[in-house]
């Protein structure tokens, strides 16, 4: 009898739940890196704006460690009820490539929402570095070839990804040094200890313009309106040599389909938003499109990057464990 009234019970308190408006309380954006890096900017500047259009507060958690690894499992194992998300870049096409073990699947496991952005990154160097420019750059680089020391924010991070596309394009191997997330890397390239970060706008933007740090190129296709004076790898020879550290939105395996559409349908309308927008274009990051900022944009995204990047990682016998 007691089992029966417990059943009745728990089937009631689940159809009421399935009654009740969605969002009926705050939605967590759990973001699997530091405080103050690229990617929690990236959420902070977002989530106000989907707040307004979900009628509800949108908060931000910070779950680093293990490359990002440790965030996304902890998403992964979240009730897909729509009050736990996940915002993170292209290093969750990577994770495949780098982990031979990973505690979840990174298709099967989450629900895609939509992307977000598209994040440049820029080759930056050491103020008192010898090379003022790319041609002397890669001069100095190839004479002294494994004495370069180029930081980036922990394997499969994307400055760890664009270290090695710019190793690879230019045959000469580096000495790369992982942090702890990109905020200990930039201070070491500030107080001089390494010599080259190849990093997000979204960090470097501001100690660029300060003048702490010397630029010597874009990854992307084109120069940035943000950066006019600098050039693109592609333009000065490093041909096909494009990356944007572009940044998705997920919700656990199983979020009912109207609960990822609404969260879609708001994310469209986000970025959108004249104080995103605005803050995107001063850290030189550029919003998606509308048609970008769906499950199957992302989805694709997903899939192509896990092509791409498999057997780069492979060839340079990259392992994160």
């Amino acid at each position: 009898m007691l089992r029966k009234l417990t059943t009745v019970l728990l089937a009631l308190g689940a159809a009421t739940a399935l009654a009740q408006p969605y969002p009926s309380k705050p939605i967590t954006i759990l973001v699997p890196a530091a405080a103050g890096g690229p990617s929690d900017t990236v959420a902070r500047v977002l989530a106000p704006a989907l707040a307004k259009e979900l009628k509800d507060t949108v908060i931000i958690e910070n779950a680093g460690g293990a490359g990002g690894t440790i965030g996304a499992a902890k998403v992964a194992r979240a009730p897909g009820d729509g009050y736990t998300l996940y915002l993170y870049h292209i290093a969750h096409s990577t994770w495949p490539a780098l982990y031979r073990k990973l505690p979840f699947d990174v298709v099967k496991d989450f629900e895609p929402i939509g992307l977000v952005n598209d994040v440049p990154m820029t080759l930056v160097g050491r103020k008192d570095l010898p090379a003022k420019n790319f041609k002397e750059l890669l001069a100095w680089i190839k004479a002294n070839g494994k004495n370069v020391t180029i930081g980036n924010a922990g394997v499969g991070s994307a400055s760890h990804l664009c270290g090695l596309l710019f190793m690879q394009a230019i045959q000469t191997e580096l000495t790369p040094v992982p942090y702890k997330g990109t905020g200990p890397a930039m201070n070491d390239l500030l107080g001089g200890q390494i010599d080259l970060i190849c990093d997000q706008s979204t960090n470097t933007t501001s100690q660029i313009r300060s003048g702490k740090i010397n630029v010597y190129a874009v990854t992307t296709p084109a120069r940035l309106p943000t950066m006019k004076d600098v050039p693109t790898l592609q333009e000065l020879g490093l041909t096909g040599f494009e990356l944007s550290a572009w940044h998705g939105l997920w919700a656990p395996k199983g979020t009912p389909k109207p609960i990822v559409d609404q969260l879609s349908k708001a994310l469209q309308v986000a970025i959108k938003d004249p104080a995103v927008t605005q803050r995107f274009a001063d850290l030189g990051a550029v919003p998606v499109t509308e048609a970008s900022a769906t499950p199957a944009a992302l989805s694709a995204r997903v899939k192509s990057e896990i092509d791409r990047w498999t057997p780069i990682i492979k060839a340079a016998g990259q392992y994160a464990d």
